[in-house]
């Protein structure tokens, strides 16, 4: 599974008005008379104060099945929750699920839900929330890009409320890990609803994660308070406000002036900008790992001249992948040949990324009939250029970057690239969802298991789905299919390994690099550690000590 990475735009005006008015309102921060040394104030966890993030992307929607964005899935995350979650080592542990067991055939799971969960509006929560949101995930009706994985359950069972049981027709070895995946709704919220068309997917009514939602003004913030009645330990921090600042300068500066907490920074800002900054290293704690996400570029399969593999081919050879990762990442990060995180079991280790030749691109498509016949230094073919538009979202300066060496590559061995930058939520409704573009700049965010049927098969490629670039492959069609099937690691990882030879051949994507994170988290707040699950496994058990808090939250929740 994955999801899409993006950036909207911002009204400044408004938001900074709203900012000030949600300050005056709901909050104001503690009278600080002398700096506080953050490193010796007593670790003892205490309810109050909010953190205050940025983020270079608006939500589009907080029906979390229905969402295909990172930017929607980190607050929808926090409102409504799976049976299964990954934990700090990245091991499935139990959610809204205490514990679970598997039968012998592997065909069937029976959940055993925790015991006197209530949505927010006070109802019980119970194994009919989990019957109900299968169903609607299975209704021909729903448009989602997960819904390969729930539509393998052939029955189910609730012999009592706090038991959910699912039965398989075969064998299915993500099963386990797909209900970490699948946020439960309530029933009695969703149940006349239609949910492709529902305020409820940026007013939700009932939740039961560990904050809800207070306040969402359209690209500029989302406020979230905590949930009193959470479940799983107090949820210390009070308010999570999330800025939407699509520049990340922007987002510097205003990390620098005090009025964020929390950032990712860009490759020069964490290498070269921060350490400049006194303040800044005083008061913030920088962080750096490898996560689940690369960035490719993809082509529109459906579209000439890129339903030729040898064209493709030959775009490969004439980027150069070392050039872009330390152009626009600074070398922080990795170049990558396959659609696995570096280092880790499943990556097939006998591709590499192709070595920049350009010589070789130009004789390829001289081979299939691409020369510049009128000396303009532009490829044609029958009388049309070697022309192409790449799409990327606006506020990305990586993405926009790395088109921009592209342009310059591909330009010299006579291909005439456009760069287009476009409105995130724009992009995905006009562009990736109608499949009007020649080729796209994106990143994926991808789960832990190695299953990557709805990125690559070739029957995800309808409406929201996930195959946009329309990829079609018998051979890794096959391989997905029986990996899916098979229990056995070993086993499993050469179908997954035939998959990616596959893929690399064909370069539906050209694979870029896989960036390091680099979150920044202002020094007041603690219990955050990196871990090989990142720094936000725990996010809800984040705390700041009495003494440290920077604001008082004085309003009520509605």
């Amino acid at each position: 599974m994955g999801t899409h990475q993006g950036a909207p735009k911002l009204n400044v005006l408004k938001f900074f008005s709203f900012i000030i008015l949600s300050m005056l309102i709901s909050c104001s921060p503690s009278e600080q008379s002398k700096p506080i040394d953050y490193d010796s104030a007593a670790d003892i966890p205490a309810s109050g104060d909010r953190l205050v993030e940025a983020s270079i992307g608006d939500a589009s929607n907080l029906i979390p099945m229905i969402a295909g964005d990172a930017s929607s899935h980190a607050v929808a995350g926090q409102l409504y929750l799976s049976l299964l979650k990954y934990d700090k080592n990245l091991n499935l542990v139990g959610q809204l699920a205490k514990s679970w067991d598997i039968s012998k055939d592997n065909k069937t799971i029976t959940f055993h839900l925790r015991k006197n969960l209530k949505w927010t509006d006070g109802l019980a929560f119970t194994a009919a929330d989990c019957i109900f949101t299968l169903k609607l995930m299975q209704n021909k009706h729903t448009q989602s890009a997960y819904k390969a994985d729930y539509a393998l359950v052939d029955r189910f069972d609730s012999p009592d409320p706090l038991t959910f049981i699912v039965h398989y027709d075969e064998a299915f070895s993500p099963a386990l890990s797909s209900w970490s995946s699948l946020a439960i709704l309530p029933k009695h919220i969703f149940k006349d609803v239609d949910i492709m068309n529902t305020t409820l997917s940026r007013h939700p009514k009932a939740t039961i994660g560990p904050y809800q939602l207070l306040d969402w003004q359209a690209q500029q913030s989302i406020l979230m308070r905590a949930n009193p009645h959470y479940f799983d330990a107090p949820v210390w921090i009070t308010e999570r406000l999330t800025r939407i600042i699509p520049d990340r300068a922007t987002q510097f500066l205003e990390l620098n002036a005090g009025r964020l907490d929390s950032v990712n920074l860009s490759p020069i800002q964490y290498a070269r900008l921060f350490d400049t900054k006194a303040q800044l290293k005083n008061n913030f704690n920088r962080f750096k790992y490898l996560d689940f996400v690369y960035t490719y570029l993809g082509f529109n399969l459906k579209r000439a001249p890129f339903d030729n593999a040898r064209i493709r081919q030959a775009i490969a050879y004439a980027i150069d992948r070392q050039e872009i990762l330390d152009g626009v990442q600074l070398g922080l990060g990795e170049t990558i040949a396959s659609p696995y995180k570096p280092g880790t079991f499943w990556v097939n280790q006998k591709l590499k990324p192709r070595v920049y030749n350009p010589a070789k691109a130009k004789a390829m498509l001289a081979a299939e009939g691409w020369v510049d016949s009128d000396g303009d230094g532009i490829l044609d073919k029958n009388g049309q250029p070697f022309a192409f538009t790449i799409l990327t979202n606006n506020g990305n300066k990586q993405r926009a970057d790395a088109a921009t060496i592209m342009q310059y590559r591909l330009k010299a061995i006579g291909i005439k690239v456009t760069i287009r930058l476009v409105e995130w939520s724009a992009f995905i409704e006009n562009f990736i969802n109608k499949r009007q573009f020649d080729a796209v700049i994106l990143g994926w965010s991808l789960s832990p298991d190695p299953d990557q049927f709805t990125i690559w098969h070739s029957s995800q490629t309808g409406a929201r789905q996930f195959n946009f670039l329309s990829y079609n492959n018998t051979v890794v069609d096959t391989a997905l299919e029986k990996a899916r099937r098979t229990f056995d690691r070993q086993q499993r990882k050469q179908y997954y390994d035939i998959m990616q030879q596959e893929i690399y051949n064909d370069v539906p994507m050209v694979f870029l690099f896989a960036p390091y994170s680099l979150p920044v988290m202002h020094k007041r707040f603690h219990g955050i550690k990196a871990e090989p699950a990142g720094i936000g496994y725990n996010a809800e058990h984040w705390y700041v000590p009495a003494e440290l808090q920077k604001y008082q939250i004085t309003s009520i929740a509605p």
